[in-house]
């Protein structure tokens, strides 16, 4: 199985789980006299199996984050780690571009008067910047998941 697939699975089962959690939480109760639609007891049956699974398949996703390189210098895992930050650091310029850049409406002389101490289009510009680092490794980090099998 190729990484890339693991992925999607691992994605499938913790779905699946939420949704078993959902349904037991459902069935957890009921009026006095009536019968659960699903007996709790298989429903934890279940979401046991499902979160063996899940386990299994996050362990085996680590073990080969933590062994495939990306290029000379990173493996896998730190690479996602780069990508996250990169996100992470663009969306908060890009938020903090936005909200410097707020227009503020005054219909008096004695209103208050915002202005702003950050420069916005730097910040945009950077943001811009980061916004393509980030799709540039991400493409990268998807090639290489489609191209890398799932270690044992």
């Amino acid at each position: 199985m190729k990484l890339a697939e693991a992925l999607i699975l691992r994605s499938d089962l913790q779905k699946r789980f939420e949704q078993v959690k959902y349904r037991l939480d459902n069935n957890s109760k009921i009026q006095e006299g009536e019968q659960p639609s699903e007996q709790p007891a298989d429903l934890l049956k279940e979401m046991d199996q499902l979160l063996g699974q899940l386990g299994l398949l996050i362990q085996q996703i680590n073990r080969t984050n933590n062994t495939v390189m990306l290029d000379d210098t990173r493996t896998l895992a730190d690479a996602l780690v780069d990508r996250d930050i990169l996100s992470m650091r663009r969306k908060a310029l890009a938020d903090l571009a936005q909200s410097a850049s707020i227009r503020q409406d005054r219909f008096t002389r004695t209103e208050v008067r915002f202005i702003s101490t950050v420069n916005v289009a730097e910040l945009q510009r950077e943001a811009d910047q980061l916004a393509k680092t980030h799709r540039e490794l991400d493409t990268r980090i998807q090639e290489l998941n489609w191209l890398t099998s799932l270690l044992d």
